[in-house]
């Protein structure tokens, strides 16, 4: 299995890590989008209909499949990054984050306190119960943790929240992002691609890898964005998979 260990190897190595989406609620999908060859597949719960009692199945099932398993979370809040944790998620992807201040309390919420964090202790699937306590609070301190640009408000604390020490990737949202400017789904806008262009400038002045998803599957353009230097991507998701697959020929 794919762990966030592996990941660190691949972006060390000058290499883009590349993951999925995942939306629907089957532990089946679950598991094919994990044998499928990516990296990591992120949960959905923002957008998707997960709970918190099948969240464990879900990760389950991805990590049977050989990725690791990802949560974006459906706030960046102390319940939802708690239990995305216990069910075992090797990363989060906190959504809106617009300032230093909000992604602090993020990252405290998910590191435990012998990593300068204020997750609280307990047993939990993660640990197996109990059974890997030890050791699962030393891979705690491991989670591979992203902030969603989504807001171009964050433009205005982009430095800040790029020094985060905690902070391995940043995943802009492009749907949100434009439609702050008012230029909804607008992407070749000249004011969208100048909020790119400074936050693109921002990681690579602070060593952080830039992130994005690729909604729709397009090899090429999944090419093109590892050429432009992007390193953290989510590639498709299950229910576009399932739709292009899926869609009767027109004959």
């Amino acid at each position: 299995m794919t762990t966030v260990q592996d990941i660190r190897r691949i972006l060390a190595s000058g290499q883009a890590t590349v993951g999925s989406w995942l939306q629907l609620t089957s532990t089946d999908a679950a598991e094919i989008m994990g044998r499928a060859g990516y990296d990591w597949i992120a949960v959905d719960m923002e957008h998707g209909a997960f709970g918190r009692t099948g969240l464990t199945d879900i990760f389950r099932a991805i990590e049977r499949g050989g990725a690791a398993p990802f949560a974006r979370l459906a706030e960046a809040a102390k319940t939802p990054i708690k239990a995305a944790l216990e069910a075992g998620a090797q990363g989060l992807i906190f959504p809106m984050i617009e300032s230093r201040a909000q992604l602090d309390r993020a990252v405290n919420w998910a590191l435990y306190p012998d990593a300068g964090g204020e997750r609280g202790v307990g047993y939990c699937r993660a640990n197996a119960f109990g059974r890997d306590f030890t050791p699962y609070c030393a891979r705690a301190r491991d989670i591979f943790l992203v902030a969603q640009i989504e807001n171009i408000r964050a433009l205005h604390h982009l430095d800040d929240i790029l020094r985060h020490p905690r902070l391995d990737a940043v995943m802009v949202g492009p749907y949100d992002l434009s439609c702050s400017m008012g230029i909804t789904a607008r992407f070749d806008h000249p004011d969208f691609l100048a909020a790119i262009a400074r936050i693109e400038q921002g990681c690579a002045r602070h060593g952080v890898h830039m992130g994005l998803h690729i909604v729709e599957p397009n090899p090429a353009l999944l090419s093109l964005r590892i050429a432009q230097g992007y390193r953290f991507i989510a590639y498709g998701i299950d229910a576009s998979f399932l739709w292009s697959s899926a869609e009767r020929p027109r004959l």
